[in-house]
């Protein structure tokens, strides 16, 4: 149950009702006062106080508590995808604070349920989480913490190893056989020829069509590619064929579990906190806040939304585009009248109260992710309006510098960055590997190389989990590379030049 004082939960109802009045739809919401300490604790495992004991964990907490302590950062709510949702508010911070804070998880817990990204995830993962931690606190038990421990640091250096999109697609319940079929036509080639029906059977002998078919099939099944697709999510494929033990497999599968319910939220980042503050904004300005408190409220709200050179603030771009979406459909500046007017001034006046603005926001908050939302509503004026550049490292002056205000180059760079979260894409694309039972993966090459370290470190873990040689192809200074790794060492050999890449903006050491 809730622990909120009297005065603060007085606040929650009449919170909570104004957000109902303004059309958002949201799970039942327990906030709970705690301690600056257990926000900490909480924060570090992932909002989820249940869950299993690993030592990523306690560092991730000594970083908060340090920050904290230090004055270099500060939790001031956290909300949790659940039905129902739960929020923590933190104690000490004043009234105005836990206020705008309330109105800010309506916000998320509104996106969290109408979100079709939000759709597939475990609304139950409280108790999901506490069962992988029994479980795993099972295995400690039985096998040392030493043998799990280490088990789950490889697990978790390719949680990123997923198809983020495949919980959406239709699922085809039929398996396909990794054997070909027997083909008549296939088969003539064995068969004798024979002028009478009567002499089939002499000729060729029922016994010797089958020893021969049985051969080709199984030479049809060796250099049949296995598996028949790319798989993109490596997770899976290594639980359902990687030579593990049990306890591993089901270690391996809650990993996995936890990263296909946390995607979502890496998926929604920019939109999720952009509605929430939207939100939070006209629900303290227009309903809830004092006159007293108008200017500590302002002076927060522009610490969130603050968004300096060389960074990217999700909170800003979130509220603003929000904003100029709602204004847009408010004034009828959308379609192909408005695309095809080429007059500036008529532009620049042009309003045909069409009243459509809240509407869409609230279409927009349902069926679009990051990628999509970025791509379909940033327009030039935005970018030009809240200084949106791509930044370059001049090695020279050691500094960043405005590379290029060139619209398109800032949006592919933004849209490169949300894509798989700006992390590589790897496929399996084939477990058995020239027909020796190694792992080839390929590296989805984009202009930008891997980072040989961490190509290692994954290759060597990928390998502990496959247990035989493991295979990734990629491009390294514009060359192909095919890199071999066998559990003791790395090999590599050039595969032929790389395409070119067709993105402007997208290097290393630019940001927008």
């Amino acid at each position: 149950m809730a622990n909120l004082t009297p005065e603060l939960e007085a606040e929650r109802k009449k919170i909570c009702a104004v957000a109902k009045e303004y059309g958002l739809d949201f799970f039942e919401t327990i906030f709970e006062l705690i301690t600056y300490d257990q926000i900490n604790q909480f924060a570090a495992l992932g909002g989820f106080p249940v869950r299993y004991p690993h030592w990523k964990f306690g560092m991730e907490y000594e970083h908060l508590s340090k920050s904290y302590e230090y004055g270099l950062s500060k939790i001031y709510e956290m909300v949790i995808n659940t039905d129902p949702c739960y929020a923590y508010l933190m104690e000490g911070n004043m009234m105005m604070d836990q206020k705008l804070v309330m109105a800010h998880v309506y916000g998320h817990c509104d996106f969290f349920k109408n979100n079709i990204w939000f759709s597939k995830t475990n609304r139950k993962m409280m108790d999901q989480m506490a069962n992988h931690g029994t479980r795993i606190r099972r295995y400690i038990d039985r096998y040392g913490v030493d043998v799990v421990e280490a088990f789950i640091d490889r697990c978790l250096s390719l949680e990123n190893l997923i198809d983020r999109h495949s919980v959406y697609s239709p699922i085809n319940p039929t398996v396909k056989s990794q054997t070909p079929a027997a083909d008549p036509a296939r088969d003539r080639g064995f068969l004798l020829k024979y002028d009478r029906e009567y002499m089939r059977d002499y000729i060729n002998p029922p016994e010797f069509v089958a020893e021969q078919r049985r051969k080709m099939e199984e030479n049809a099944a060796k250099q049949a590619r296995f598996p028949a697709e790319p798989q993109r999510d490596i997770l899976k494929f290594l639980i359902d064929h990687a030579p593990l033990e049990d306890w591993q497999v089901d270690v391996l599968s809650i990993i996995r579990d936890e990263a296909y319910y946390f995607a979502p939220q890496g998926m929604t980042k920019t939109m999720n906190e952009g509605w929430a503050s939207y939100w939070h904004s006209k629900i303290m300005t227009q309903k809830i806040l004092t006159d007293s408190e108008i200017i500590d409220f302002a002076d927060h709200h522009s610490g969130t939304t603050h968004m300096g050179p060389q960074s990217y603030n999700p909170y800003k771009v979130g509220i603003e585009l929000m904003r100029d979406i709602e204004d847009r459909w408010n004034k009828g500046r959308f379609g192909r009248d408005w695309e095809e007017c080429d007059d500036v001034r008529e532009r620049k006046n042009w309003d045909k109260k069409t009243g459509l603005g809240r509407d869409k926001i609230f279409e927009v908050r349902k069926v679009y992710n990051d990628v999509t939302f970025i791509d379909e509503f940033l327009t030039e004026d935005f970018c030009v309006r809240h200084k949106l550049f791509v930044y370059k490292f001049n090695k020279r002056t050691q500094a960043f510098e405005i590379d290029t205000r060139d619209f398109k180059a800032i949006k592919a760079k933004l849209l490169f960055q949300m894509t798989n979260f700006g992390q590589p894409i790897i496929r399996i694309e084939d477990a058995n590997f020239e027909n020796r039972g190694e792992l080839l993966m390929s590296h989805l090459w984009e202009g930008i190389d891997l980072q040989p370290d961490f190509m290692n470190e994954t290759m060597k873990n990928v390998y502990a989990i496959w247990q035989r040689p493991v295979i990734l192809t990629t491009v390294m200074d514009n060359e192909g590379q095919l890199y071999r790794y066998d559990g003791h060492e790395f090999k590599n050999m050039k595969i032929g030049p790389a395409a070119p890449s067709s993105d402007e903006g997208q290097k290393e050491d630019e940001t927008p």
